[in-house]
């Protein structure tokens, strides 16, 4: 069986979820307290981070080599397009959330609101959570803008860009930390990506002692 190492609030570990799952792949999920460095996760991977992914009889780290992977190699349904200036779209827009993203948003929000309380590293810096609140808003006029020209993130199709941002806004979402009624573009958008079948084991996601709000499960939010 495929087996992937994760941690529930990683937007890492969530967008390899959320292929698998569009691709009707079964996976056996385990949960990775990442951050103490097991040996085992040391061994599976050496730069200490998940997703890792054991699948074909071989064992894969970094979400977009995986997502890379599994789109070669279970091209049903397509999560890249065909079209090679389509498909540098779609790897820019999932690099903008796996990295400017998430350095400027998900890990001063989602990493000091919820991550050091579930790692035990101490009370949230204040500083960051406003410098990561104060980048928000500008990735999400951007992704307005966006989706003001285009179907979706990338283009007119659905596309592992959508599940990179989708799994970004999600962990944030989880700690009520997305302004919807500000941005209601985005808002319509996450909603079709929340609506599909691969996301619904996301929903289900809780953190011991920090549960989500009502509306995190709601498909109607």
């Amino acid at each position: 069986m495929i087996t992937l190492y994760h941690y529930p609030l990683s937007p890492f570990c969530r967008k390899v979820r959320l292929s698998l799952a569009e691709k009707k792949l079964e996976v056996r999920l385990v949960d990775e307290p990442y951050w103490e460095k097991p040996a085992e996760l040391m061994r599976r991977n050496p730069a200490g981070k998940v997703p890792v992914l054991k699948i074909d009889g071989a064992v894969m780290s970094e979400s977009a080599a995986i997502c890379e992977y599994l789109e070669e190699t279970r091209p049903d349904p397509a999560l890249m397009p065909k079209d090679p200036k389509e498909r540098a779209e779609v790897r820019r827009m999932v690099a903008w959330f796996d990295d400017g993203f998430d350095r400027e948003v998900t890990s001063k929000l989602v990493g000091e609101r919820l991550n050091r309380k579930v790692f035990g590293q101490g009370y949230p810096d204040s500083k960051r959570v406003k410098a990561g609140a104060a980048r928000r808003r500008y990735h999400l006029e951007y992704m307005s803008w966006l989706l003001d020209r285009r179907r979706w993130l990338a283009g007119d199709a659905m596309s592992l860009a959508d599940f990179a941002g989708a799994a970004h806004l999600s962990c944030l979402d989880y700690i009520s930390d997305v302004p919807w009624q500000d941005f209601p573009l985005v808002h319509d958008w996450y909603a079709k990506v929340k609506s599909r079948p691969a996301f619904r084991p996301l929903l289900a996601d809780a953190i011991p002692g920090s549960p989500p709000p009502r509306h995190y499960a709601d498909l109607d939010f």
